[in-house]
């Protein structure tokens, strides 16, 4: 017998809320989308508003059971994947003391330089911090946008919002709390504090590590599992959503954890790629790894058995947005004039995204010699730099904006498989990879991200909205209608397979060569380039 679950994706532009049947397999019956804006200041800081998240809940999902025949009281769970890092401070009564900091957000440059980048390093960190950070959570607040800093960002620069702080929450642990009441935070999401004791013997928050970064304990909230209830749906809550009051809400989890879930790739071994607005490598391991030379940390997921191996970069989807804005909008007619176009965010964008990469479809390896860096918001992996910048290097007279299209997505991919090479030097990636996220959407991209990896790219349906469909997949556990995270699997198969030409796998090789040269060639520029 079926049963149908809730799940929202809560993105860094946008909510999706998906309704699955889960039966023999996951299905999505209804979905519906909702765009809301990124706050970028001119000190560096990004932020969001808790009322645009909710807000894109409510109509979303009013809209999935308004324009359908399915009934609230059919809905057996409601979940979350969510952005992760970001920092959201609350009262007592639950109520947000301020916009939430998100993940991008890179202010707190002071709070990282007292608090860790001081004295004898390794790795731009305190080598008698580094050392029990290791140990304690298996990886190091070594970022500007670790949620920790933005903690102490608040506490020195807003003091009277901190004085009145309860709870420290992350994304959809305030949507948790807005839908049940309940102050709790996936263990996932713990770990990405950097304050969370990994250790099987204690999987709690540290208090050796609160003492040594200056974090109030009692700030933190209680620490639950991915697929464990974290509360029931109120009264209030469910009118203002249109669900039905008492509807469980489990734990769910980040984006990181969620979404390979979603994407089948769950068992030890298995690798996906994700490109969203950001973009990221992920392999499955059985122990804890970090690699802090190339910003590369296994960090807890929705499985307790085992690890994600991460490396993420920050804008990679975010790339092509741009393109979308500021080269492909002049030249397409239509998007202009909104001819044909539907008036859905999300159906526009993959509109006009399927129009890009068809149009670049016959450039040929390298752009004509056109390299571009996907640094739009600095960067974390291989190298943690706020300062790095995007740039098209090679720029002739005979380069077009196809040409410009083209190195975009070549250079996220460049990226993306210097990231994959990075994990190769500790881990054993896999041979099959499944591509995920909005960049998977056209077979133009999945093939070129075949050629320049020289790895057989699988794609699953309706790639964009994995991490919904993780959220999904977790609630079903918790629902005891899939017996454990490894039978997810079976769930989700692959629908497309991409295999690499090794001709223009070779024809990558010497501009991929250059692309890595050109942060180390430009460090120092991008330094003062930010400092004039």
């Amino acid at each position: 017998m079926s049963s149908y679950i809730l799940a929202y994706d809560i993105g860094t532009t946008g909510v999706k809320t998906c309704l699955f049947e889960v039966d023999r397999s996951i299905s999505l019956v209804a979905s519906a989308s909702r765009s809301y804006p990124l706050y970028i200041l001119d000190n560096g800081g990004a932020e969001q508003d808790t009322e645009d998240w909710w807000r894109g809940m409510a109509e979303s999902t009013r809209e999935i059971f308004s324009s359908s025949d399915f009934d609230p009281e059919m809905v057996a769970g409601i979940s979350f994947c969510s952005q992760m890092q970001g920092l959201v401070l609350v009262d007592r009564d639950g109520n947000a003391l301020r916009r939430p900091m998100s993940y991008m957000d890179q202010r707190a440059t002071e709070e990282i330089k007292k608090g860790i980048s001081n004295g004898i390093q390794v790795a731009g960190a305190n080598v008698t911090k580094l050392i029990p950070s290791l140990r304690i959570t298996g990886a190091v607040a070594g970022s500007v946008k670790d949620p920790v800093w933005k903690y102490k960002w608040v506490e020195s620069n807003e003091p009277d919002v901190f004085s009145r702080v309860y709870k420290w929450l992350d994304v959809k642990d305030y949507l948790i709390l807005r839908c049940t009441g309940n102050f709790t935070m996936t263990d996932d999401s713990a770990f990405g504090t950097m304050l969370y004791d990994i250790r099987p013997e204690y999987r709690c928050w540290s208090k050796e590590m609160c003492e040594m970064l200056g974090v109030r304990k009692e700030h933190l909230p209680d620490i639950i599992k991915a697929t464990d209830i974290a509360g029931y749906l109120t009264a209030q809550s469910a009118a203002e959503l249109g669900l039905a009051e008492g509807t469980p809400v489990y734990g769910g989890g980040g984006d990181a954890s969620l979404i390979g879930v979603g994407a089948g790739s769950v068992k030890t071994g298995d690798t996906h790629i994700y490109s969203g607005t950001s973009g990221w490598v992920i392999t499955v391991t059985d122990k804890q790894l970090v690699d802090v030379t190339a910003m590369i940390a296994a960090i807890v997921g929705a499985d307790h058995r085992k690890y994600n191996y991460f490396a993420e970069m920050e804008t990679a989807g975010k790339c092509l947005e741009w393109v979308r804005d500021h080269l492909a909008r002049d030249e397409i007619g239509v998007y202009i004039h909104k001819e044909g176009i539907p008036s859905d965010y999300e159906e526009q964008s993959t509109s006009l995204y399927s129009y890009m990469t068809d149009v670049i479809r016959d450039v040929p390896p390298g752009s004509g010699g056109l390299i571009f860096t996907p640094w739009l918001h600095g960067n974390r992996c291989p190298f943690e730099d706020p300062a790095a910048k995007g740039m098209f290097f090679g720029i002739g007279l005979d380069t077009g904006k196809t040409e410009m299209i083209h190195a975009v997505l070549e250079g996220v991919f460049y990226h993306l498989r210097w990231m994959l090479e990075c994990q190769d030097r500790r881990i054993k990636t896999s041979k099959v990879i499944r591509f995920v996220g909005g960049g998977a959407l056209s077979p133009v991209s999945c093939q070129m991200l075949a050629d320049i990896t020289g790895r057989i790219i699988e794609t699953v349906d309706s790639p964009q909205n994995v991490g919904s469909a993780g959220a999904c997949a977790i609630t079903a556990i918790g629902l005891g209608l899939i017996p454990d995270i490894e039978s997810v699997k079976e769930f989700i198969p692959a629908t497309a397979v991409y295999k690499p030409d090794k001709a223009k796998h070779k024809a990558y090789t010497p501009y991929y060569r250059t692309f890595k040269k050109l942060y180390s060639a430009n460090k120092l520029l991008f330094r003062q380039l930010s400092k004039a």
